[in-house]
């Protein structure tokens, strides 16, 4: 691995008996490593846990290869539907369950949204799953005929602190050129408040759009958005839940009702050409529900069979006391929270 702070530690501590259950689920390959178990957790059996004294991440590779869980002082801060606990692409398909396993957890998907044609085993499929490294699983996807693209996602867990290093790769394996983008899907407790600083090169006359009944409104005028030249605040639900944003500056900042703050660093490209519909580097859908989805984006990957492209998020976890009555978010603590965490 590339920097000290995810470099492996002893192989030896991991137990035989964790070694020969992961051997025994499918998918699953088991090498010893830190930081790693199999563990039950939201109906799923063969759930891979990385952890350390401060963070527990859960992954599922049985349904869409996503994370349940990010906690830190065992509150998860991602948003999981009591209803989809269990579910599986395979019972949908076998007539058992009609759950759909859709607006849950800590996901990633490709775009861009409104055009890429993509099939169901990426977003709900059996992924397999590796032990690559101390606190470290890779997760691959079957191959999807429809995109022409295999996913894998790697997952780091720093030896201490919550910081979550997540890494998709995009590999095209047709043989047609495809053009897609990195697209995460983040569900979150909802309810919160949603800081996106702003940074040029600036496109978007008030900082982001809104995407209303099929328009994309590039004026909006939204009671609960403030607006101003450094930062767009969403302090609650507005009127029209999707938003998009022209931000260079690389992170975005959840303040949680469960008294946390996320935060999500990725890089952008402003020399590059984004995809989506607005070419957004990122979006935000904020409904009138108890889960928002905090979604970085990455620019137009355009791959020739054979070719590869990946994109690296860092997640950072840390208690933050919610303003429940004024719901108004001292935004220079969050700023130095977030310079804290990424140092």
């Amino acid at each position: 691995m590339s920097t000290p702070l995810f470099r492996s530690q002893s192989r030896a501590a991991m137990s035989v008996v964790i070694c020969v259950v992961l051997s025994m689920i499918c998918g699953v390959v088991a090498n010893a490593a830190d930081g790693v178990s199999v563990v039950a957790f939201h109906g799923y059996e063969d759930c891979l846990r990385l952890s350390n004294e401060d963070t527990v991440v859960t992954l599922c590779p049985a349904a869409g290869g996503r994370v349940l869980e990010y906690s830190v002082g065992g509150t998860n801060v991602l948003y999981l539907d009591p209803e989809d606990a269990g579910w599986t692409l395979e019972q949908s398909e076998q007539g058992q369950r009609d759950r759909r396993g859709q607006l849950s957890a800590g996901r990633f998907d490709i775009g861009p949204e409104m055009v890429v044609q993509r099939g169901n085993m990426l977003w709900n499929g059996r992924w397999d799953a590796e032990i690559v490294g101390d606190r470290s699983v890779k997760m691959t996807s079957q191959y999807d005929s429809k995109s022409g693209a295999r996913l894998t996602r790697i997952f780091e867990l720093a030896e201490k602190g919550s910081h979550l290093r997540c890494t998709q790769t995009i590999a095209n394996e047709s043989e047609r050129p495809i053009s897609l983008c990195h697209w995460s899907r983040t569900f979150a407790v909802g309810g919160g408040i949603v800081l996106v600083p702003r940074s040029g090169p600036v496109r978007f006359p008030r900082g982001y759009v809104r995407y209303e009944n099929g328009l994309i409104r590039t004026r909006p005028n939204e009671p609960n958005i403030q607006v101003d030249e450094d930062a767009v605040v969403v302090s609650a639900t507005p009127e029209f839940p999707k938003l998009g944003f022209d931000s260079h500056a690389g992170w975005l900042a959840y303040l949680s009702p469960t008294n946390q703050l996320f935060v999500k660093r990725f890089p952008t490209f402003p020399e590059r050409s984004y995809n989506e519909l607005a070419g957004l580097t990122v979006s935000v859908w904020y409904p009138e529900k108890d889960l928002v989805e905090l979604e970085p984006i990455g620019p137009a990957e355009n791959l020739d069979p054979g070719e590869s492209a990946d994109f690296t998020e860092d997640w950072y976890l840390t208690p933050f006391a919610f303003p429940v009555e004024s719901r108004e978010m001292d935004r220079d603590e969050v700023e130095r929270q977030v310079q804290k965490l990424s140092e």
